[in-house]
């Protein structure tokens, strides 16, 4: 019986039956002829294996990616976009908080008539005498305090001949207003007959600035020296002028007058107030004033307006 050449199963060159290498796989017996062809077909077969892994990963990553972003290239090209049914505000940042108005501190040292005239307007006043009607001032030349102070410097006038006014009243008894917040620094009540003939001075920024009111027939109980009073707070009555001047017309008066004095050692100076009054704004009173009781036939004339040159 003829007996079968066996070729090895990488170089197919005949294989030695005596020194031949079989490798069985599935009931098959693959014979190499040396152990370099068998570890050859060994190496080649792992190769394959490997790149049949890959091939069957890559497979499956690019299946898992297909089902996982089917739906979302489906919802973002095919389906309508959402849209919230519920409001929603604007995101609107708050606007910044608007910077506070400089503080003014007061006037320079020393103060010149212009820093004064810029502190008086960077506050509030109050023409003191009610409204709706002004009352003409009429000016005077009279410094009425100065016979009322102990101090060694005698007080001077910055316009000749208007040292303060004469604000008429409506009828005795009329209210009179502080002009600007301030302390209440000095009361004098009259003697004798003149009893009623009240003088009140206030004290404004801190004492440099005063203001005078002269022939008020009564003050409140409150206003005692050193009491805080605010801008038209009623702080006397008017009433009947003073033997030094007696108008012809109408003797219900208050005389008003203004003066600045920064420091102990300077003078007291009288400012005419007619100016600056002429801007303060009127007070009315929620209830009206003693004035609304005058009935219109017994209106009393105000006194003459005059005029004076600066």
């Amino acid at each position: 019986m003829a007996t079968r050449t066996i070729t090895c199963f990488v170089c197919q060159n005949v294989v030695d039956r005596s020194q031949r290498f079989v490798v069985v796989r599935d009931r098959r017996e693959d014979a190499y002829c040396s152990s370099v062809c068998l570890m050859a077909d060994v190496e080649s077969r792992r190769r394959l294996q490997a790149a049949v892994r890959r091939r069957w990963l890559l497979s499956a990553a690019a299946l898992a990616a297909v089902v996982i972003g089917a739906p979302r290239l489906w919802h973002r090209f095919r389906l309508p976009r959402t849209h919230a049914i519920s409001f929603e505000p604007a995101d609107v940042r708050p606007a910044p908080p608007p910077r506070p108005e400089p503080i003014y501190e007061g006037p320079a040292w020393p103060p010149t008539d212009q820093d004064w005239l810029t502190a008086f307007d960077s506050s509030s006043w109050t023409y003191p005498l009610p409204g709706p009607m002004r009352r003409a001032p009429a000016g005077d030349d009279h410094v009425l305090a100065a016979r009322l102070s102990t101090r060694k410097q005698p007080p001077a006038c910055r316009t000749p001949d208007r040292c303060g006014v004469d604000l008429g009243g409506e009828l005795w008894g009329e209210h009179v207003y502080a002009v600007h917040d301030g302390v209440v620094d000095h009361i004098q009540h009259g003697s004798g007959d003149e009893r009623a003939d009240v003088y009140l001075r206030l004290s404004h920024f801190g004492g440099m600035v005063f203001t005078h009111y002269f022939h008020l027939a009564a003050v409140p109980r409150n206003i005692v020296r050193g009491a805080a009073v605010k801008a038209g707070e009623v702080i006397g009555l008017v009433g009947d002028m003073g033997e030094e001047h007696q108008p012809a017309t109408n003797t219900r008066y208050v005389h008003f007058a203004l003066s600045v004095r920064p420091s102990a050692d300077l003078p007291e100076i009288y400012w005419d107030p007619t100016p600056l009054m002429a801007h303060w704004p009127l007070r009315l009173p929620p209830h009206g004033t003693v004035a609304g009781f005058l009935p219109a036939e017994t209106d009393l004339p105000l006194p003459p307006f005059h005029h004076h040159a600066h």
